[in-house]
């Protein structure tokens, strides 16, 4: 005996269908077993080399006859256990090979679906689909599918957690976009070749393996050193080139798009109603060409920057997009601390400014680098006034505001009855804040 109705909805109810990766995955995954094997070796390779002057090429031979299959097994069977399946209400991704996992991603909880194409996956025509989830640090994903059918799921992903049926998500397809700006390549170059982290860790690289070396005469330990530190410089000059190139910002319902990448192409996108702090940085070098860095914290997202370079007037406009209702403060409306912030730290405090808007609250940093963090009044999770014993000396305290993305805001070094106030007025301005704001949902 049934209730009448549940009958007809368990009838009505869609059939869930499973699905696999890409058949090229196996080819990925089989590296994992050599990559464990490299990976010893590298942790001790006086183990290693002893291990291997043992071998015979006899041993070698029969070694790889071994290995390759068993790496190929590997790959295939990891493929072969891995499903996923878009239900009404959740992603679910069964994975494991002896230990079972299956990860349930709730559709509403997702924040950002990013699609990323490896070289060697851009040759084979598949990508890889990153999901940004509330309340999780590391991002689930789906590596490898064909390139076409990581577009399709992605908006249909997007769709469903905007609210469209299941039975018309998948007809929804992906938002249309509007170019809003690309970055040239040669002004991305230019703005590093002014960045002066590049040249500190590139005379770093060359001035401190010197010094060791006239110190031991140790080739060891010059090596040592001089490794990371030309690897640091090569990352923040051509890995940053070969990440940022071609970096293009869209703008379509789902939010802004951003694409980059020299050799690894990321396909990004910025939730709507999600970013709860925006940075626009300032390097010494690029005041003179008006250039400034755009930075952002989204909750629960790792996407980070959201213009490498552009002309101020330029990142103005993006920012307005990204923090609808917020306009940037002018230089000339950020007021510094009192004089006597000097002496608690001497010459610096004149790189620090606040202004506070109806909109947003305001707080630069830094003297050479300088740094202005925008943090709209209703993403403000919580205000806290920090005054040491000699600032309160000097009558002088800082406010610290606290963002859904676990960051913090602050603005330093404040005459401490300005402080007090501001502790009062800002908790009312979040409320209002708050209760003003759009809704966070896609496409909405």
């Amino acid at each position: 005996m049934t209730t009448p109705g549940v009958d007809d909805a368990v009838r009505e109810k869609r059939p869930v269908t499973e699905r696999r990766l890409h058949p090229v995955t196996p080819l990925r995954r089989a590296w994992a077993p050599v990559a464990v094997l490299i990976g010893w070796a590298v942790h001790d390779p006086d183990q290693a080399q002893r291990q291997l002057t043992r071998l015979t090429t006899t041993t070698l031979v029969l070694a790889l006859a071994v290995l390759v299959p068993a790496a190929a097994l590997y790959g295939f069977l990891t493929w072969w256990f891995t499903h996923f399946a878009v239900t009404d209400t959740e992603l679910r991704i069964r994975t494991g090979l002896v230990f079972r996992r299956t990860a349930h991603i709730r559709l509403e909880r997702l924040q950002a679906v990013d699609i990323t194409q490896p070289l060697l996956a851009r040759v084979a025509g598949v990508a890889k689909l990153k999901l940004d989830v509330i309340g999780t640090d590391k991002k689930d994903e789906l590596a490898f599918l064909g390139a076409e059918e990581a577009r399709a799921l992605r908006a249909e992903l997007l769709a469903r957690a905007a609210g469209f049926a299941p039975e018309t998500a998948h007809e929804v397809g992906e938002a249309p976009s509007r170019e809003l700006l690309r970055v040239p390549p040669g002004v991305l170059a230019v703005s590093l070749v002014l960045t002066g982290a590049t040249w500190a860790t590139l005379a770093a690289a060359v001035v401190v393996p010197a010094v060791l070396w006239l110190a031991t005469e140790s080739a060891w330990t010059v090596l040592a050193t001089a490794v990371p530190l030309f690897g640091a410089a090569g990352a923040s000059s051509v890995g940053r080139f070969v990440t940022e190139y071609d970096w293009t910002v869209g703008e379509s319902p789902d939010g802004l798009r951003l694409d980059h990448g020299l050799l690894d192409r990321a396909h990004e996108t910025v939730p709507p109603g999600r970013v709860q702090t925006v940075r626009i940085v300032e390097p010494l070098l690029w005041r003179r060409r008006g250039w400034v860095r755009v930075e952002l914290d989204v909750a629960g997202s790792s996407n980070s920057v959201l213009l490498p370079v552009a002309p101020r007037e330029v990142a103005e406009s993006v920012v307005a997009r990204v923090l609808p209702g917020v306009t940037v403060p002018p230089r000339a409306s950020l007021s510094r601390p009192p004089r006597r912030a000097g002496r608690c730290v001497p010459v610096w405090w004149r790189g620090y400014g606040l202004a506070v808007t109806d909109a947003v609250f305001a707080a630069r940093t830094g003297l050479f680098r300088r740094s202005l963090a925008l943090v709209p009044h209703a993403k403000v999770q919580s205000v806290r006034l920090a005054q040491g014993p000699w600032e309160r000396l000097w009558g002088v305290a800082d406010v610290r505001v606290d963002t859904g993305a676990n960051k913090t805001v602050t603005a330093r070094l404040r005459d401490a009855g300005e402080a007090a106030e501001l502790l009062r007025g800002q908790a009312a301005r979040s409320r209002t804040g708050r209760r003003d704001a759009r809704p966070d949902r896609w496409m909405a």
